[in-house]
């Protein structure tokens, strides 16, 4: 899959990373889930860039392509856990590396300025850090998968969305002013989501807040295993009418209509 991707490094205060990039259109980040850039990754980002996106898939850490495995998520949760960039029990500050990410997000705009802006899929870790980008301007389609940031130990983190709390007030008033929506997916039973983080989603974001929950639990219709987790990557069922393939339209009919509105 990442052979279709062109390479190329990013840096910003002195940080460089690598940014995988395809395809043509309007600008969407596709923030990869730990470990990492798995094969299911580039597939959804893939499928992203063939409705005609520009999508720019940033490495921000695990080894690109290399399929999932308990040991290998162990090992890339490791390494973001000695990392500066990233904080994954802050309740009231986001992590460092979200400041990359927004930079990374306006030099994605720049390619096509005249676009209304850009779009971002956050996934598990990063899955907040989509609402995040939306300090800058730029940011026009923010989408939440399993949104698993900070780690769900006692209520208070379950609630938490990774922001400090002033953030949090700035972005719900853009989401007002500008009616720009926040779209939230999550398994039921997905103890990394937990509801209460939609709750508190809700909370902050009133009537722009759309969040899909799939029903995970015993005896479910659709045969989802109770350990569900990655809505669009590892357990996506892409049949029509399977609940996660309709929350993968909505997330591409959600960037047609904020970042190619006179199409919609």
């Amino acid at each position: 899959m990442l052979s279709k991707f062109e390479l190329r490094p990013f840096a910003f205060e002195g940080r460089s990373r690598g940014v995988y990039r395809y395809g043509e259109g309007p600008g969407v980040l596709v923030i990869s889930e730990i470990p990492g850039i798995t094969p299911k990754v580039s597939e959804f980002a893939l499928r992203v860039a063939e409705r005609g996106f520009q999508v720019w898939m940033p490495h921000l850490f695990g080894v690109p392509g290399k399929p999932p495995s308990t040991l290998y998520a162990i090992k890339s949760i490791a390494q973001t856990c000695i990392s500066r960039e990233f904080n994954l029990l802050a309740t009231r500050r986001r992590s460092l590396v979200t400041q990359w990410l927004r930079a990374l997000a306006r030099a994605l705009h720049a390619e096509r300025p005249d676009d209304p802006g850009v779009g971002a899929v956050g996934m598990c870790l990063t899955g907040n850090f989509a609402l995040s980008l939306m300090l800058d301007p730029c940011m026009q389609a923010p989408v939440l998968s399993q949104p698993s940031l900070p780690v769900a130990l006692g209520e208070r983190r379950r609630r938490a969305v990774h922001l400090d709390p002033g953030e949090l007030e700035t972005i719900a008033a853009r989401s007002r002013d500008e009616d720009i929506p926040v779209l939230a997916l999550r398994f039921t039973h997905d103890r990394m989501c937990p509801k209460a983080r939609f709750d508190r989603l809700r909370e902050a974001f009133g009537d722009r807040f759309e969040g899909i929950e799939i029903d995970s639990g015993p005896g479910n219709p659709h045969a989802n295993p109770r350990f569900a987790h990655s809505v669009l990557t590892e357990h996506l069922v892409d049949e029509r009418g399977h609940p996660t393939h309709e929350a993968l339209e909505r997330v591409l009919a959600v960037f047609e209509a904020r970042l190619r509105p006179s199409s919609a």
